[in-house]
C-alpha cells in the first residue's frame, strides 16, 4: 500500500516524503507552507520530493556498472528549495530503502547542492554515513559580500553586539560564531538577523558553537529558511570543519544539539563525512477537504 507522505525524524529534525511516483501533486510555495505547518498541516522542518531518476553519474562516483542517479528536491517551511539538509539526506535514504527502490548499501544521490555518497550501516536502514563533499571556504563562493577572501573571525555588529563570524560552504552557506556559551534566547534573536544581513546575498544557516573539547562541541542553529530546529546536518559538518580549520579540534567531532548527537570526520583536506541515526514517524494520507483549500 503507497500513501501520500510518510514522516521521519532524525535528531528531531523532522522531514514529511513525498513521492512523486505514487502521489502526483503540485507542490506550490502556499502548498507547501500550510504542509508544514505545525497547527494547520502536517507540520514539519521541511519536505524532500521524489525520487527522481536522474542521467548516469560521472565516473568518478561510479564503483561498478553505470547506474542512474537518483535525485531529490528538498523544500524549506517557507516554501523556497534548499541546496542541501544532511539529515535530510539521511531520511531520504531510509525512505528508498524501506520503499524497495534500492537494494545496495551505498548509492549517489543528487541534491540542488551537489552530489552525496551514501551508506547504510544496519540492516533495518537506521544509521548512514553520507560523504557530504568538500567544504570551501572561499568568500565568493559562499557567498559573502566584499573582495575575496576568506571569512575567519570577522566582526560583525548587531544592535549592540558585536559577533564573530567563521563562514563557509557546504553546498549551502554558514556563519559559524564561536560562543564562551550557548543562550537560546540569543539565537532567537540574532539568528534571523544574521540569516538576513546584507553580507550575504543568498541568506545564511548560522551555527551557535561551544567548544567542549579536541573532539567535542555543542551547537545551536538557525536555519536559513527554516527557523530555529533541534538540528542540522549541514550546520554540524559546517561547525566541525571550522572548528577542525581553526585548530580547536581533532578530525573527528561530536557535535551535541537539542536533538541529539552526530559524528562527523574531516580530512585533511576537508573532505566531510556526517554518520547518525534516521527513524520512521508517521505515514498517511491528506483529506480531500485539505487539498481542495489549497488547490
Amino acid at each position: 500500500m503507497k500513501f501520500d507522505f510518510y514522516k521521519y525524524q532524525a535528531l528531531g529534525n523532522d522531514y514529511i516524503v513525498i513521492d512523486p511516483n505514487y502521489f502526483k501533486i503540485l507542490l506550490s510555495k502556499d502548498l507547501i507552507k500550510k504542509i508544514c505547518d505545525r497547527n494547520f498541516g502536517i507540520g514539519g522542518d521541511g519536505i524532500l520530493y521524489g525520487p527522481f531518476w536522474t542521467k548516469p553519474s560521472p565516473p568518478s562516483f561510479q564503483t561498478g556498472p553505470p547506474k542512474k542517479g537518483v535525485g531529490v528536491k528538498i523544500f524549506n517551511p517557507d516554501g523556497s528549495e534548499a541546496e542541501k539538509s544532511g539529515n535530510g539526506i539521511r531520511i531520504f535514504a531510509k525512505y528508498l530503502f524501506d520503499q524497495g527502490y534500492l537494494k545496495e548499501d551505498s548509492f549517489i544521490l543528487e541534491t540542488l547542492g551537489g552530489k552525496v555518497m551514501v551508506s547504510r550501516n544496519n540492516p533495518k536502514a537506521e544509521n548512514f554515513t553520507v560523504s557530504m563533499g568538500n567544504l570551501v571556504f572561499q568568500s565568493n563562493l559562499i557567498p559573502v559580500k566584499g573582495l575575496k577572501r576568506e571569512v575567519i573571525n570577522e566582526k560583525l555588529k548587531l544592535d549592540d553586539k558585536v559577533f564573530r563570524i567563521n563562514c563557509v560552504s557546504i553546498g549551502n552557506p554558514h556563519c559559524v560564531i564561536i560562543c564562551d556559551r550557548i543562550d537560546k534566547a540569543e539565537v532567537l534573536k540574532f539568528g534571523p538577523k544574521i540569516e538576513r544581513n546584507n553580507l550575504f546575498p543568498n541568506k545564511i544557516n548560522v551555527e551557535f558553537v561551544k567548544i567542549l573539547g579536541r573532539n567535542k562541541i555543542q551547537m545551536e542553529v538557525w536555519e536559513g529558511g527554516v527557523g530555529y530546529t533541534l538540528a542540522c546536518g549541514t550546520g554540524s559538518c559546517a561547525a566541525a570543519g571550522m572548528c577542525y580549520k581553526l585548530g580547536l579540534c581533532n578530525q573527528r567531532i561530536k557535535v551535541i544539539m537539542p536533538g541529539g548527537i552526530i559524528d562527523i570526520e574531516i580530512s585533511k583536506d576537508f573532505q566531510v563525512k556526517m554518520t547518525g541515526n534516521v527513524f520512521s514517524v508517521a505515514k498517511g494520507y491528506f483529506s480531500k477537504e485539505f487539498l481542495i483549500s489549497n488547490s
